[in-house]
Protein backbone atom coordinates (compact mmCIF):
# COMPACT_ATOMS: atom_id res chain seq x y z
CA UNK A 1 0.00 0.00 0.00
CA UNK A 2 1.19 3.48 -0.90
CA UNK A 3 -0.45 6.33 1.01
CA UNK A 4 0.02 9.92 -0.08
CA UNK A 5 -1.15 12.30 2.64
CA UNK A 6 -1.52 16.08 2.26
CA UNK A 7 1.51 16.57 0.02
CA UNK A 8 2.39 20.15 -0.96
CA UNK A 9 5.43 21.25 -2.97
CA UNK A 10 6.57 24.71 -4.02
CA UNK A 11 9.49 25.99 -6.06
CA UNK A 12 11.12 29.41 -6.01
CA UNK A 13 11.14 32.18 -3.39
CA UNK A 14 9.18 35.32 -2.47
CA UNK A 15 7.59 36.83 -5.61
CA UNK A 16 8.62 33.87 -7.76
CA UNK A 17 6.97 31.11 -5.75
CA UNK A 18 5.32 28.40 -7.87
CA UNK A 19 3.01 25.90 -6.19
CA UNK A 20 3.61 22.59 -7.98
CA UNK A 21 1.39 20.46 -5.69
CA UNK A 22 -1.32 21.53 -3.23
CA UNK A 23 -2.52 19.24 -0.42
CA UNK A 24 -2.53 16.02 -2.48
CA UNK A 25 -3.93 12.84 -0.85
CA UNK A 26 -4.78 9.36 -2.16
CA UNK A 27 -3.88 5.70 -1.64
CA UNK A 28 -2.77 2.93 -4.00
CA UNK A 29 -3.28 -0.76 -3.16
CA UNK A 30 -0.42 -3.20 -3.74
CA UNK A 31 -0.29 -4.57 -7.29
CA UNK A 32 -2.47 -1.87 -8.84
CA UNK A 33 -1.73 -0.14 -12.14
CA UNK A 34 -2.09 3.63 -11.81
CA UNK A 35 -2.03 6.46 -14.34
CA UNK A 36 -1.10 9.94 -13.15
CA UNK A 37 -2.68 11.93 -15.93
CA UNK A 38 -2.39 15.59 -16.83
CA UNK A 39 -1.08 18.18 -19.27
CA UNK A 40 2.52 19.45 -19.27
CA UNK A 41 3.13 21.53 -16.16
CA UNK A 42 0.21 20.00 -14.26
CA UNK A 43 2.46 18.60 -11.51
CA UNK A 44 2.32 14.92 -12.45
CA UNK A 45 6.10 14.39 -12.66
CA UNK A 46 6.61 16.36 -9.44
CA UNK A 47 4.12 14.02 -7.77
CA UNK A 48 6.01 10.96 -9.03
CA UNK A 49 9.29 12.40 -7.75
CA UNK A 50 7.73 13.02 -4.33
CA UNK A 51 6.21 9.52 -4.16
CA UNK A 52 9.54 7.89 -4.97
CA UNK A 53 11.71 9.99 -2.69
CA UNK A 54 13.51 11.68 -5.60
CA UNK A 55 12.19 15.02 -4.33
CA UNK A 56 11.00 16.19 -0.91
CA UNK A 57 7.74 18.11 -0.55
CA UNK A 58 7.50 20.76 2.18
CA UNK A 59 4.53 19.14 3.89
CA UNK A 60 2.76 15.79 4.01
CA UNK A 61 3.61 12.10 4.24
CA UNK A 62 4.50 9.36 1.75
CA UNK A 63 3.84 6.05 3.49
CA UNK A 64 5.06 2.87 1.78
CA UNK A 65 4.75 -0.47 3.59
CA UNK A 66 3.86 1.46 6.75
CA UNK A 67 7.00 3.64 6.59
CA UNK A 68 6.94 7.40 5.99
CA UNK A 69 9.86 7.80 3.58
CA UNK A 70 9.92 11.59 4.13
CA UNK A 71 11.21 11.05 7.69
CA UNK A 72 14.19 9.01 6.48
CA UNK A 73 17.68 10.43 6.00
CA UNK A 74 18.85 10.69 2.39
CA UNK A 75 21.04 7.57 2.59
CA UNK A 76 18.10 5.62 4.03
CA UNK A 77 15.81 6.90 1.27
CA UNK A 78 18.35 5.87 -1.39
CA UNK A 79 18.64 2.39 0.12
CA UNK A 80 14.85 2.04 0.43
CA UNK A 81 14.37 3.17 -3.17
CA UNK A 82 17.02 0.82 -4.58
CA UNK A 83 15.48 -2.17 -2.81
CA UNK A 84 11.81 -1.43 -3.57
CA UNK A 85 11.57 0.71 -6.73
CA UNK A 86 12.64 0.98 -10.34
CA UNK A 87 12.22 3.70 -12.96
CA UNK A 88 11.62 3.95 -16.70
CA UNK A 89 11.87 7.33 -18.42
CA UNK A 90 10.82 8.73 -21.78
CA UNK A 91 14.43 9.32 -22.84
CA UNK A 92 15.59 5.71 -22.23
CA UNK A 93 18.85 6.71 -20.43
CA UNK A 94 20.67 3.59 -21.63
CA UNK A 95 24.47 3.58 -21.88
CA UNK A 96 24.99 3.75 -25.66
CA UNK A 97 28.51 2.28 -25.73
CA UNK A 98 27.76 -0.56 -23.31
CA UNK A 99 26.33 -3.93 -24.29
CA UNK A 100 22.71 -4.77 -23.50
CA UNK A 101 24.02 -7.24 -20.90
CA UNK A 102 26.07 -4.55 -19.14
CA UNK A 103 23.20 -2.04 -19.26
CA UNK A 104 20.89 -4.44 -17.46
CA UNK A 105 23.65 -5.52 -15.06
CA UNK A 106 24.04 -2.08 -13.47
CA UNK A 107 21.33 -2.29 -10.74
CA UNK A 108 22.61 -5.73 -9.74
CA UNK A 109 26.21 -4.53 -9.46
CA UNK A 110 25.02 -1.76 -7.13
CA UNK A 111 23.29 -4.48 -5.06
CA UNK A 112 26.59 -6.44 -4.89
CA UNK A 113 25.19 -9.68 -6.32
CA UNK A 114 27.56 -12.40 -7.50
CA UNK A 115 28.39 -12.67 -11.22
CA UNK A 116 26.55 -15.99 -11.47
CA UNK A 117 23.37 -14.62 -9.85
CA UNK A 118 23.59 -11.50 -12.01
CA UNK A 119 23.83 -13.55 -15.19
CA UNK A 120 20.67 -15.54 -14.39
CA UNK A 121 18.67 -12.40 -13.61
CA UNK A 122 19.98 -10.47 -16.62
CA UNK A 123 19.16 -13.28 -19.05
CA UNK A 124 15.66 -13.63 -17.55
CA UNK A 125 15.04 -9.87 -17.88
CA UNK A 126 16.28 -9.74 -21.49
CA UNK A 127 14.18 -12.81 -22.29
CA UNK A 128 11.11 -11.08 -20.82
CA UNK A 129 11.49 -8.12 -23.21
CA UNK A 130 12.51 -10.32 -26.18
CA UNK A 131 16.06 -8.96 -26.41
CA UNK A 132 18.01 -12.07 -25.45
CA UNK A 133 19.43 -12.24 -28.99
CA UNK A 134 20.83 -8.70 -28.52
CA UNK A 135 22.62 -9.52 -25.27
CA UNK A 136 26.10 -8.71 -26.65
CA UNK A 137 24.99 -5.85 -28.92
CA UNK A 138 25.83 -2.29 -27.94
CA UNK A 139 22.82 -0.19 -26.95
CA UNK A 140 23.58 2.36 -29.69
CA UNK A 141 22.87 -0.32 -32.31
CA UNK A 142 19.25 -0.71 -31.14
CA UNK A 143 16.15 1.00 -32.49
CA UNK A 144 14.19 3.40 -30.27
CA UNK A 145 11.70 0.71 -29.35
CA UNK A 146 14.46 -1.75 -28.53
CA UNK A 147 16.19 0.84 -26.34
CA UNK A 148 13.00 1.34 -24.37
CA UNK A 149 12.58 -2.43 -24.00
CA UNK A 150 16.17 -2.52 -22.75
CA UNK A 151 15.25 0.18 -20.22
CA UNK A 152 12.32 -2.01 -19.12
CA UNK A 153 14.68 -4.99 -18.69
CA UNK A 154 17.02 -2.89 -16.57
CA UNK A 155 14.07 -1.72 -14.45
CA UNK A 156 12.68 -5.19 -13.76
CA UNK A 157 15.96 -7.10 -13.31
CA UNK A 158 16.06 -6.53 -9.53
CA UNK A 159 12.38 -7.52 -9.06
CA UNK A 160 11.06 -4.18 -7.76
CA UNK A 161 7.80 -3.96 -5.80
CA UNK A 162 6.99 -0.57 -7.36
CA UNK A 163 7.70 0.38 -10.98
CA UNK A 164 7.52 4.06 -11.96
CA UNK A 165 7.25 4.90 -15.67
CA UNK A 166 7.44 8.57 -16.72
CA UNK A 167 5.96 8.97 -20.23
CA UNK A 168 7.42 5.55 -21.17
CA UNK A 169 6.03 5.60 -24.72
CA UNK A 170 6.44 9.34 -25.38
CA UNK A 171 9.32 8.89 -27.86
CA UNK A 172 7.84 5.88 -29.64
CA UNK A 173 5.46 5.39 -32.57
CA UNK A 174 2.05 3.93 -31.72
CA UNK A 175 2.85 0.33 -32.72
CA UNK A 176 6.15 0.22 -30.81
CA UNK A 177 4.54 2.07 -27.91
CA UNK A 178 1.87 -0.59 -27.61
CA UNK A 179 4.56 -3.30 -27.41
CA UNK A 180 6.19 -1.48 -24.47
CA UNK A 181 2.80 -0.88 -22.81
CA UNK A 182 1.98 -4.59 -23.05
CA UNK A 183 5.33 -5.47 -21.47
CA UNK A 184 4.62 -3.17 -18.53
CA UNK A 185 1.06 -4.38 -17.92
CA UNK A 186 2.03 -8.04 -18.33
CA UNK A 187 4.80 -7.57 -15.77
CA UNK A 188 2.38 -5.78 -13.44
CA UNK A 189 -0.20 -8.59 -13.60
CA UNK A 190 2.15 -11.59 -13.55
CA UNK A 191 4.27 -10.34 -10.66
CA UNK A 192 1.82 -8.31 -8.57
CA UNK A 193 4.04 -5.25 -8.96
CA UNK A 194 2.55 -1.79 -8.40
CA UNK A 195 2.83 0.09 -11.71
CA UNK A 196 2.65 3.89 -11.66
CA UNK A 197 2.65 5.57 -15.06
CA UNK A 198 2.96 9.33 -15.56
CA UNK A 199 1.31 10.20 -18.87
CA UNK A 200 -0.78 12.64 -20.86
CA UNK A 201 -2.08 9.77 -23.02
CA UNK A 202 -5.75 9.14 -22.18
CA UNK A 203 -5.80 5.78 -24.01
CA UNK A 204 -2.85 4.51 -21.98
CA UNK A 205 -4.50 5.76 -18.79
CA UNK A 206 -7.67 3.80 -19.57
CA UNK A 207 -5.68 0.56 -19.38
CA UNK A 208 -4.82 1.25 -15.73
CA UNK A 209 -6.85 0.21 -12.68
CA UNK A 210 -6.81 3.77 -11.32
CA UNK A 211 -6.64 7.15 -13.07
CA UNK A 212 -5.51 10.16 -11.04
CA UNK A 213 -6.10 13.38 -12.98
CA UNK A 214 -3.89 16.31 -11.98
CA UNK A 215 -4.46 19.92 -12.97
CA UNK A 216 -2.46 22.93 -11.75
CA UNK A 217 -1.04 20.92 -8.86
CA UNK A 218 -4.44 19.74 -7.63
CA UNK A 219 -6.26 16.42 -7.96
CA UNK A 220 -9.09 17.00 -10.39
CA UNK A 221 -10.50 13.48 -10.18
CA UNK A 222 -9.70 9.89 -9.21
CA UNK A 223 -11.33 7.20 -11.31
CA UNK A 224 -11.16 3.48 -10.60
CA UNK A 225 -11.56 1.55 -13.86
CA UNK A 226 -11.87 -1.91 -12.32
Amino acid sequence: MIEVKNISKTYGKKDNVFKALTDISFSIPDGASVAILGKSGSGKSTLMHAMSGLDRPETGEIIIDGKNILTLKQKEVDKFRSSKMSFIFQSFFVQANESCYDNVSLPLEIANLSARTRRKKIEAALEAVELIDKMKSRARELSGGQKQRLAVARAIVNSPKILFADEPTGNLDSVTGEVVENLLFDYNKKNGVTLIIVTHDADLAKRCDIQINIKDGNIESIKRNK
